[in-house]
């Protein structure tokens, strides 16, 4: 999902957003750490859909029904690191765990984004404005055991969803000597500067010694639709350790 800045949309692409709101949701067959995913945008065109604009959550970060994703072992080698407000994320990272076996750990923060898109949208460009970015809640493992960490998130205005930023700003340093793939949902715009800000933020907290594949890179509306690329982008960063 790209969270746009109010003034970017006419109010033409307002109207149509706020209809958008009111189409069903689409619940899949795929499950996370046997959970099952709801995810708001799938199966709306790109007509209806409007980049993302409007895309209602359960409220919850995708947790008004399940617990908060954690699947820790003593052997695995990978971690999924990700965030998800409305499911599409999640939807993606439950592919890549899938191809990969890697352990999962959902980012969680205190006071989760509203359903409603506008007042979500409200509040992510006060925190961006303010750089003053979502307290977490949550426990992070000792790291120390895993070779690759897959960093997913929804891309917001261009960069990266503030529950994203605040995680690497508060564990960055963890992450030191790690293959870092980053994986993320859009609106159409692309990744705009988000890897790019990964790695920032990872020089800033210390971190060294990391490699970064290649991005994968999905339309929030058709996460179901990417199995073959996620297999296809696994498979490289498998062979590449």
């Amino acid at each position: 999902m790209t969270l746009f800045n109010r003034s970017s949309r006419s109010q033409t692409s307002q109207r149509t957003a706020s209809r958008t709101a009111s189409y069903s949701v689409k619940s899949t067959k795929d499950e996370i750490d046997g959970q099952s995913i709801t995810a708001y945008q799938l199966g709306k065109s790109d007509r209806v859909w409007q980049n993302g604009y409007g895309t209602t959550s359960d409220g919850n970060d995708t947790n008004r029904q399940n617990k908060p994703t954690r699947k820790l072992t003593k052997d695995a080698k990978q971690l999924i690191i990700y965030f998800s407000r409305s499911g599409s994320t999640e939807l993606l990272a439950s592919k890549i765990a899938k191809a990969s076996h890697a352990d999962l750990l959902e980012i969680v923060v205190k006071a989760p984004y509203s359903g409603n898109y506008r007042k979500t949208l409200s509040r992510a460009n006060s925190e961006r404005e303010a750089e003053n970015y979502p307290e977490l809640d949550m426990q992070v493992p000792d790291l120390s055991q895993y070779q690759t960490v897959y960093l997913g998130y929804p891309i917001w205005a261009m960069t990266l969803a503030h529950p994203m930023t605040e995680f690497l700003t508060t564990y960055g340093s963890r992450l030191t000597g790690k293959q870092i793939a980053p994986f993320m949902t859009e609106g159409g715009y692309g990744q705009g500067d988000s890897v790019d800000r990964i790695k920032s933020i990872l020089k800033s907290q210390g971190a060294r010694d990391n490699q970064y594949t290649k991005s994968l890179v999905v339309d929030g509306n058709k996460v179901d639709q990417a199995d073959s690329r996620v297999t296809s982008w696994v498979k490289r960063i498998v062979e590449s350790q």
